[in-house]
Order: C-alpha cells, then structure tokens, then sequence
C-alpha cells in the first residue's frame, strides 16, 4: 500500500465499520474481543499509528494526563518526597501503554493548581503526589470534584472523596514494622511521626503500631510518640525530643525512611548504637535506605503497581466509572538496622 492506511481500510480488511474499528483501537470494552484482536492484527500488519491529533479534535480531549509533584517545605527549592520520585517510571509506562502522554509539573501548594488544571483543559485528567497537610489540601481537593475534573490521588484509601484516592495499606504496614521490633524482644518502642488527621497515613501507620503492641499485650507510653513530618530533620529533633524527656526505650518505629534516618543521626550524635542500644524500622524503602550505616529496615510499598493503579484509576473515570481500589499490600524488607 503506497499510502499511508486509514481507519477505513482496516475496516474493509476487517469487515466492520469504522467506527467499531475506531472503538477497538481506542479500548472502548463495548468491542467483541474477537473482533478487536481481528482489528488490532490488521493494524498491526499495515503498520497503522492513531492520528492522535485527528482523535484528540474528534473527541474533544488532548490524549494528556497531566502528573503534580508537590514540593514540600525545605531549605532547597526541589524538596520532592523520593518515595514520589520512584513512582513516575511505572506511571510513565502506563501512561505510554495506554496512547496518553504525560505532562509532569512541579507545584507550590500555595499556589492556584487547582484553578490552573480546571480551566486550562492541558490535560484529560490529574495525578496528584504528595500534599503536605491534608486539612487545609483536601478544601482544592473537593474544589476539583465539584468541577467534574478527573483526578486521583496517592494517599490514604477512604480518605478523601469516593473514587479518587490510590494508597497503600499503611496501617498494615505498621503493624508488620512494630511486631518485627518486638519479635526481635524490644518492648520500649517509640513512635515518630505525625498521628492526627493532618496526615492521614502517617495516622494509620500510628494506628498500626497500636495494633502490634495489642496484640503483644503491651500498653503504649504516650511519653514514647512523638511527632515528626517526613524529612531528616524532624527525625533528628525528635530523638532530642525523647532524650529531653527521659524515657527509656530500645526501639523505634519512624513513620517514613527520611524521618528514620534522620533519627539514626540523632542517636549517633547521642552516643548509641544501631541496633544494639536501639532498633530501628522506617517506611517506604526509598533508595538511601539501604546505603546508610547500618542499612536500614523498612516497610515495602509498591512503587510499580502504584502507578499503574493511579494510571488505571484515572483512565477508569475518564470511561465513567469511579470505583476506588483496594489498598495495596506492603511488605517488611529487614537489613542490620533492626536486629533481624
């Protein structure tokens, strides 16, 4: 064929019309399976690429999800989570798996986002990472809902409006750090990391360790929580803050690897050992949790199916459905920094 194949050709080759062959290329599930492998096998065999910018006039979309990084307070100017950092390889490729293209943005929470990605029609739909604290997030959040625009969101599961929020099982995840510490015979235990509605999975990865030391018959010491948002800093000052009031414990459970980290360095500033005086167990494996010294334990989310369930989620509304997905399970990768 000396020009290049059309939809219509595919069509006569199939003998359907073009309009269902148009359906099958695009996913549309109304297509008899038989029927669209028959026309993507066509397509295939004539080489036929979608005219993305003839679909996108067609159907009033521009085949473009956008994805927003929110940058987190800090000294620098690019304070973005790791954990988020290590999801964008897998959404990239479900993005591209799926025909979209994907626009990635930087933005301030402060800022007009939510006004900006509404009205500007730059893409079909928002993937949102990271948000800080969620009480004063979740009023933008509700914004866009209200506005019909498709969104979802990395956080919490049942956090949020129906449909629209991808996360983890952080409170299971919790759980499994916690009853690690005390297999290990630990059972003074602290706690870092924020524990109130502010930060909603930091809260059920609290919830979490309640449950362990429950089902160890241990009572928690208020005086062994102590809060922290997720960076090396906070992490620090809070093994100051628990030398400052005194209380004995030989384990702690930090809600993320950077507030874990931080407290390594804190207890090295101390005097006391990793893992000999204290254990220690984070949260999200982010890739310097097995460089630092000793390498730390943590709990496992996976980065890879994450994005793909934020990808499928999104695409999911943009069919018509709003259905929200279970949580992602996690899992406990142990190194030298717990004992185990």
């Amino acid at each position: 064929m000396a020009r290049r194949p059309t939809s219509l050709d595919i069509a006569q080759l199939a003998g359907v019309s073009q309009p269902t062959v148009s359906r099958a290329l695009r996913g549309v599930k109304s297509v008899n399976p038989q029927t669209r492998a028959r026309i993507e096998a066509i397509a295939r065999s004539l080489h036929y690429a979608v005219d993305k910018n003839a679909s996108s006039l067609r159907s009033q979309s521009s085949n473009t999800l956008a994805l927003l990084f929110f940058e987190e307070a800090a000294d620098d100017d690019a304070a973005i989570n790791p954990f988020f950092l290590s999801m964008l390889g897998s959404i990239t490729r479900a993005c591209a798996k799926a025909g979209y293209d994907l626009l990635i943005s930087f933005q301030q929470l402060s800022g007009d986002w939510h006004v900006d990605y509404q009205d500007s029609h730059k893409a079909d739909g928002i993937i949102l990472l990271g948000y800080g604290d969620y009480e004063a997030y979740r009023v933008r959040l509700d914004h866009l809902v209200e506005q019909g625009t498709h969104v979802v969101r990395w956080g919490a599961v049942g956090t949020g409006p129906a449909g629209i929020t991808v996360g983890s099982d952080n409170r299971g995840g919790g759980a499994l750090a916690t009853a690690h510490l005390i297999a290990q015979g630990r059972r003074r235990i602290a706690f870092l990391g924020s524990a109130d509605s502010r930060y909603p999975e930091l809260l059920e990865r609290y919830r979490g360790y309640l449950d362990a030391l429950a089902s160890a018959g241990l009572t928690p010491d208020p005086m062994l929580r102590v809060d922290a948002t997720t960076a090396e800093e906070p992490g620090q000052a809070a093994v100051e803050t628990l030398a400052s009031r005194g209380v004995a414990y030989d384990a702690i459970f930090a809600a993320s690897d950077s507030i874990a980290i931080g407290a390594m360095r804190g207890l090295a500033a101390a005097g006391r050992r990793v893992p000999d005086d204290v254990a220690i167990v984070g949260f999200d494996d982010i890739p310097s949790a097995s460089l630092t010294s000793p390498p730390l334990s943590s709990v496992v989310q996976d980065t890879r199916r994450a994005g793909e369930v934020l990808v499928e989620t999104l695409l999911g509304q943009l069919r018509g459905g709003m259905c929200e997905a279970a949580p992602l399970p996690t899992r406990l990768v142990v190194r030298a920094s717990s004992g185990g």
